[in-house]
């Protein structure tokens, strides 16, 4: 029996060195990355390798939608695996199936193709639209300032952002950017080439800015009247984050005319699969037969693997109301940082956001930060990291907060806490 009992586990070092010499020998730089080493997590909290502990408010970027280490995820992959974890998408399996069924129900008619990154599921819209307007000739996609829909070759042609397309022109040809929210300028912008309009819900590297009820209205109206696909990049913003399945359900849920309002396509992933790799996009009908045999596919994507953990997500957030839960403590969190910002308006200058997908933009001059070439975002997040909580960037002057949608008021409250003690720190 002696020989049963395991070791105990050894003191935990410091291995944080030898850990960033192996990335910087052996894995490409194309990450900035803070100077972290993690090793492993639990809830809504996560453990670097000298045995700090973090509050999570970052969830791998709106991905870890249950926390880490989730016992219902590892259990719903171990008993897939011993099942079938791949066979390739020539064949049906049943919790494919299931799961677009699901997804279905949640937005409205249609079918979803799965792949496994929220920027496939973008190209695969972007080929819809082709295939929509390809007979008449019509090619070109609408997209907005300060949007992100990836980092592929078309992703970045979309995205609305000039820093992500240094280095790589000529830019995949069809794409054309316009201010958010402002349907006057989209309706001006399009052209006899238009196919497509694609937008964020609410933008989220672009600094957490929701659409407004009469954009959306308006963008659906336009599309119908000149016979365009409107389409939505909900990978960040979907999945429940917002309170709702898709953020527009939210953003519309007062209005009268809110439940008849649907895009034509909507890309998923993050959330989706909780920390498993899995994307997906939703094509409304009469639109979804577009993309027939032969014209696109994917290795991985939707194994019984990725959909069995896809599947008890969705379990867990409807048996635990953690749509309610992304509310009520998303709700806190904004207020409380509303109240930050007007007690330390010389660091915090405003707060939006749905849900728990929330931004708090930095003052634009923070005398701690002035002597530092760095962008104040990335200061704040070191800061916080130091006192014990993640958070996300999302440009020069705005943090996000992407927690799990199991966050516990308790966690939140934790985290207010110590983020007003670096806040009051910078007002000094």
């Amino acid at each position: 029996m002696k020989g049963l009992i395991p070791s105990p586990a050894p003191i935990v070092r410091n291995q944080f060195e030898s850990i960033r010499e192996l990335f910087n020998a052996n894995v490409v730089p194309s990450y900035g990355r803070f100077d972290l080493a993690l090793s492993h997590g639990a809830g809504s909290y996560l453990y670097d390798v000298a045995g700090k502990r973090y509050l999570d408010l970052g969830g791998g970027i709106a991905v870890c939608c249950l926390g880490h280490a989730n016992g219902e995820i590892t259990e719903a992959l171990v008993k897939q695996s011993q099942k079938l974890v791949h066979v390739s998408n020539l064949y049906y399996t049943e919790p494919q199936g299931r799961l677009a069924q699901a997804l279905v129900k949640l937005i409205g008619p249609g079918k979803v193709f799965f792949c496994n990154s929220g920027a496939e599921a973008n190209e695969g819209l972007f080929k819809v639209a082709r295939k929509f307007g390809h007979e008449e000739g019509r090619f070109e996609i609408i997209t907005t300032a300060n949007s992100f829909h990836g980092r592929t070759l078309a992703g970045i042609a979309a995205t609305g952002q000039d820093k992500v397309k240094k280095g790589f022109a000529p830019m995949v040809t069809g794409f054309r950017h316009v201010p958010y929210n402002d349907l006057r300028a989209m309706r001006a912008a399009l052209s006899p080439a238009t196919a497509a309009i694609l937008i964020e819900g609410i933008q989220g590297e672009g600094g957490i800015t929701p659409a407004m009820p009469e954009y959306l209205f308006g963008l659906r109206q336009l599309c119908d009247e000149k016979k365009l696909l409107l389409l939505m990049d909900g990978v960040q913003c979907g999945h429940f984050r917002s309170g709702r399945f898709q953020s527009f359900q939210r953003i519309l849920e007062g209005d009268p005319d809110g439940g008849r309002f649907l895009p034509d396509g909507i890309a998923m992933a993050k959330s989706l699969g909780g920390g498993f790799p899995m994307g997906a996009f939703w094509v409304r009908e009469p639109h979804a037969d577009l993309l027939g045999p032969g014209t696109h596919a994917t290795t991985f994507g939707g194994t019984p693997l990725a959909c069995a953990v896809a599947l008890k997500i969705l379990e867990v957030i409807q048996r635990d109301q953690l749509a309610e839960n992304a509310r009520l403590t998303g709700e806190f969190l904004k207020s409380a940082l509303a109240g930050l910002a007007e007690k330390y308006p010389n660091v915090i200058r405003n707060v939006r956001g749905l849900g728990l997908m929330i931004g708090f933009e930095l003052a634009t001059e923070i005398p701690a930060f002035t002597a530092n070439g760095k962008a104040p975002s990335l200061r704040f997040v070191n800061l916080l990291h130091e006192a014990g909580v993640m958070t996300i960037p999302a440009g020069a002057h705005v943090l996000r907060l992407l927690p799990p949608l199991n966050l516990r008021r308790s966690e939140a409250e934790e985290g207010i806490q110590i983020i007003e003690s670096v806040v009051s720190t910078l007002a000094q």
